[in-house]
């Protein structure tokens, strides 16, 4: 058996200290929200941000080198002749949608709680009203918003005015 060296103990000790200091989250992150506002946009309003990542696809195509060789009969002389040529094509484009959102400050449990228990009427959330922003709670937001046209798990100011969680015409943002 050979000995261990020092070189080869410190270089074990600095692989196990990398190890140790990369982090898995428990809970993959559904969202993301900001508080600052898009270009243009209200600074006093609080914004969400959607961003659908561009989908491309494979694209492999026939294209003719050489036509065939025909005699006047119309008998092959030689076969025609074909590459395959593969390439990356954009189905769909980088997509980043800004959307208005209630403030984080007004996430109080009582509102979660009131959340949960619309989202439960209509059928999108199954858990215990506990007014956590949970993950359950992020899927059932997404399950609201995204036949509506946004499929994202923060709750946009226009999805809490049809939960009735927000006043229509009552001004949002931090004063």
């Amino acid at each position: 058996m050979k000995p261990v060296t020092m070189p080869a103990i410190a270089a074990a000790v600095m692989l196990g200290a990398c190890a140790e200091s990369v982090s898995v989250p428990d809970k993959p992150l559904l969202a993301q929200s900001f508080s600052a506002p898009p270009k243009g946009a209200d600074p006093n309003a609080c914004w969400g941000k959607d961003v659908s990542p561009a989908v491309i696809e494979t694209v492999t195509e026939r294209i003719l080198v050489q036509p065939a060789e025909l005699r006047e009969d119309g008998t092959v002389i030689e076969d025609p002749v074909y590459r395959d040529v593969t390439r990356q094509a954009i189905v769909r484009e980088r997509r980043e949608l800004w959307f208005e959102t209630p403030c984080q400050e007004d996430y109080t449990p009582d509102i979660i709680t009131s959340l949960q228990r619309a989202l439960k009427a209509r059928g999108h959330y199954g858990g215990a009203l506990s007014g956590q922003m949970d993950a359950q709670t992020r899927r059932a937001i997404r399950a609201y918003q995204a036949p509506r046209g946004l499929d994202s798990s923060v709750l946009s100011l226009a999805a809490a005015r049809n939960l009735g969680l927000v006043a229509f015409g009552r001004q949002q943002g931090k004063n």
